[in-house]
């Protein structure tokens, strides 16, 4: 499947992890076509081709370039971590203490599991299996995307290529839910107090 814009004044945007975004006017704050990491770049006569994957999942952005307006480049310094609120903090800690309660015989491997882009919250170890869960109090499409890229640098491990994916939050957005199910990622909702046994659960916990 391919689809193709008419030439127009567009601002392209190529980030030094290798993900780019092609914007315009209109749309508001969302690109008109994007491309997250790992990515590679072939410069061609008239513009470039970025290219992801490989094989017949492999994906294709091609953007030719008739005038360039304006061209810049900002450093923007080391990316520093985004601190969790003590919401997601807490729901963490509790997590890596009950892994068991994402699902019978899981273990936990690592906390803040590194990558290239950031580290992945949990990493679950369940039989000869895998498992990344990223936490969030409210868990929205931008954490499905935030997993989606941790998972493409955990698989590329010949050892973790079946690595799971699983979001958790003590909300799950229900755009959220529909976008990780359809990228093979599971999601769960929990309650704080329950995990840590200050109550009763109340059957709240579910995967999909």
């Amino acid at each position: 499947m391919s689809s193709v814009l008419p030439m127009a004044l567009r601002v392209i945007m190529l980030k030094a992890d290798g993900s780019i975004m092609v914007h315009s006017d209109a749309g508001g704050f969302k690109p008109q076509n994007w491309m997250t990491p790992p990515t590679r770049i072939e410069q061609t006569g008239d513009g470039f081709v970025v290219l992801k994957g490989s094989g017949a999942r492999q994906e294709r952005l091609e953007i030719r370039i008739e005038q360039i307006v304006s061209d810049s480049e900002h450093d923007l310094g080391e990316a520093a971590r985004l601190e969790k609120d003590g919401i997601e903090r807490d729901l963490q800690e509790a997590l890596a203490a009950a892994p068991e309660s994402l699902g019978e015989g899981l273990r936990l491997f690592r906390r803040e599991y590194p990558t290239p882009i950031g580290p992945v919250d949990l990493l679950c170890a369940e039989g000869d299996g895998w498992l990344a869960v990223e936490v969030k109090r409210v868990a929205t499409i931008d954490a499905v995307e935030q997993l989606s890229r941790y998972l493409e640098y955990i698989r590329a491990d010949p050892g973790m290529a079946e690595c799971r994916g699983m979001l958790v939050g003590e909300s799950v957005k229900p755009q959220a839910r529909t976008l990780a199910a359809s990228r093979g990622i599971e999601t769960a909702t929990v309650d704080l107090a329950e995990l840590r046994g200050l109550r009763e659960p109340d059957l709240r916990l579910f995967v999909s």
